[in-house]
């Protein structure tokens, strides 16, 4: 009988780092799709997503010797692409468009044989909440995906953006009321 457990990310970092390259391949598949979601919301279209994450993947690698294991290897994997998504839209201003973002983002209908009329009007509340987000601070935006999109821990969303904890929790409670007032404004325009 085999062992068909799979390696932890401290294993493959390791394999990695002595030299097969094909473990960092592992941890690609296993993040990426989770990464380019994060990272969407951040940057606001797929292209930019992708080009993004695949920023952070050649970082990540190039940079894994500095790896300290302090954290999760997804921890400061998201990091590095955070950090490129906000230097991109930075980048960018004004904004670029989150029109393009439908069919791949989490927030769709699950339910794919639901009423048309009610699938078409749950895509509309998608992509104006994908609007709205665009919208916010960046600072406010980066806690608001981590939390409410990714489900991340305080502690987690702390260590990734080198926060304190109440930082994480007031920055929350900031973007969550700056996206109530986004949506209501776009919803009475």
């Amino acid at each position: 009988m085999t062992d068909t457990t799979l390696p932890s990310d401290a294993q493959l970092v390791e394999e990695t780092l002595g030299g097969q390259p094909e473990a960092f391949g592992k941890l690609v598949l296993k993040y990426q799709d989770r990464l380019f979601n994060a990272v969407l919301h951040v940057v606001g279209n797929p292209e930019d997503a992708r080009d993004m994450v695949q920023e952070a993947l050649v970082q990540a690698f190039l940079k894994l010797e500095s790896f300290q294991r302090r954290s999760a290897f997804y921890t400061w994997l998201y990091r590095i692409a955070l950090n490129a998504a906000i230097s991109h839209r930075r980048r960018l201003r004004p904004m670029a468009s989150v029109e393009g973002a439908g069919a791949t983002g989490r927030l769709q209908p699950s339910n794919r044989e639901a009423d048309p009329a009610a699938v078409l009007d749950c895509k509309e509340r998608c992509r104006q909440v994908r609007q709205a987000i665009a919208q916010l601070a960046d600072d406010h935006r980066a806690v608001l995906v981590l939390r409410d999109i990714e489900g991340c821990d305080y502690q987690t969303i702390a260590e990734i953006l080198a926060l304190p904890v109440g930082t994480v929790r007031s920055r929350l409670h900031r973007a969550r009321l700056q996206l109530r007032d986004v949506l209501k404004e776009m919803l009475v325009s």
